[in-house]
């Protein structure tokens, strides 16, 4: 075998390990992204299944405070609905309201000395504050994820092989712009 037909069989093998390298990197980014989103999806959940818990126990206490207690409950279904169909906008606008509305229940329990000596009460309240800071920090690992497969796809020559073999971009996880901003602990003690 002559060299020329070596150099050129060589240059077609490392053509192809490159093609099959930069493929397998898009598909490590690709199911990054989808497990980071289960990740969020079990903390989702778990909250989710202790938000009932919390309102029935405020409900014990906060006889005139319906209003924000249906808040909270309608809250957690939209999250539940945004969650269940992976639609990330959706998702971050009903993550806003809910904790917008949590916020106003913890801060309206301040007016219910009974209802913040439960030990129940208690015991939610600091497994959902918990949460709360779980889900932000895997909300910062997911769009982290997101971000590293929506440039990896748009950058040369990856670019080919993405649109190749469809590979999609993904909506990053945000929440409403509010939450960057101080909160006005003032407004949140008022009936």
């Amino acid at each position: 075998m002559e060299i020329g037909t070596m150099v050129f069989l060589a240059v077609v093998v490392f053509a192809v390990l490159y093609l099959v390298m930069m493929y397998n990197g898009l598909v490590n980014l690709k199911h990054n992204v989808s497990k980071h989103l289960a990740n969020i999806d079990v903390l989702l959940k778990q909250r989710h299944d202790e938000l009932p818990k919390l309102v029935e126990t405020c409900r014990q206490y906060m006889t005139f405070e319906q209003d924000t207690l249906e808040k909270v409950i309608k809250a957690r279904q939209q999250v539940a609905t945004a969650q269940a169909s992976h639609d990330m906008p959706a998702l971050g606008q009903a993550e806003t309201g809910l904790r917008a509305n949590l916020g106003s229940l913890f801060a309206l329990a301040e007016n219910y000395p009974d209802l913040k000596a439960d030990s129940a009460f208690q015991s939610l309240q600091t497994r959902i504050s918990a949460l709360e800071n779980a889900i932000a920090d895997r909300r910062e690992v997911y769009n982290e994820a997101v971000n590293n497969n929506n440039v990896r796809i748009e950058q040369f020559p990856d670019v080919i092989i993405a649109r190749w073999f469809n590979f999609k971009a993904f909506d990053l996880l945000q929440f409403d712009k509010g939450e960057l901003t101080d909160v006005d602990m003032k407004s949140l003690f008022r009936s």
